[in-house]
């Protein structure tokens, strides 16, 4: 399974992100969970710490990216990456894809080069269950892997930048070939919250998380929510997990 996790900032995605890796790796699956936002924060969601970005791994990009300068090669070697660079957790592997301080708008360097190849071996060469948390859509991967993806979740919360990122997101992606796009509602607490979702997104939605107090306590204490004891939220989750097995088959 692919799955792809995306939505506005602080509404939630990370948590649930590092949630869901922990929930299917805890069935038995073996899965790579894939930090692709700027804020490299799903080590805390998933509990492990947080590995070397894989921007950040200067030397071995350029040797393996870069033919002559401004040339890059587009198929770099990266099918080593997840095994060398990756927090591990019994059959669970976290990646951070990083950062990258780009020279203006459509510059290519070879970290654009060497993460955009990790990311196409990731979805298209390997049996894992990947989980990528990433604050952008897809598009920027190509249509090719975008198809390769069986569900998208676009996470949000009731508030209107969060549904304008939502709808920004689900266009975008529906546009570039991805099959299943839902949205997953998080932070509810009550129907008036709902329905002003259902108003304003013509998106299917997978499942509305409760707003739960845990989910703050979790990080207050630097603990990731499948640890809390009695959290409403995880128990959604949990349920989000079973819906996809069945979706997806």
């Amino acid at each position: 399974m692919k799955i792809v996790i995306s939505g506005k900032g602080g509404a939630g995605k990370t948590t649930i992100s590092g949630t869901m890796a922990r929930i299917f790796a805890d069935k038995g699956y073996k899965v790579i969970a894939v930090d692709s936002d700027p804020s490299m924060n799903l080590h805390t969601s998933v509990g492990l710490d947080n590995p070397e970005p894989i921007s950040s791994l200067k030397d071995l990009i350029n040797e393996r990216a870069v033919i002559a300068p401004g040339m890059y090669n587009l198929s770099p070697k990266v099918d080593d990456i997840p095994e060398h660079f990756s927090s591990k957790r019994g059959n669970l592997k976290l990646l951070v894809m990083g950062t990258i301080e780009e020279g203006g708008q459509g510059c290519i360097c070879p970290e654009t080069t060497f993460l955009r190849a990790l990311l196409r071996h990731l979805v298209l060469k390997r049996d894992e269950l990947l989980i990528l948390d990433t604050e952008a859509g897809v598009e920027h991967l190509g249509r090719k892997v975008a198809e390769n993806f069986d569900i998208m979740l676009i996470v949000v919360e009731p508030s209107i930048k969060s549904v304008e990122t939502a709808r920004h997101i689900y266009k975008l992606s529906k546009d570039i070939g991805v099959k299943r796009i839902y949205a997953v509602a998080n932070k509810i607490s009550g129907e008036k919250q709902k329905e002003f979702l259902k108003e304003r997104l013509e998106i299917e939605f997978f499942e509305f998380i409760p707003f739960d107090e845990k989910v703050i306590q979790g990080d207050m204490e630097n603990v990731p929510l499948i640890d809390i004891e009695n959290s409403t939220a995880l128990k959604k989750i949990i349920r989000t997990t079973e819906r996809i097995e069945k979706v997806i088959g």
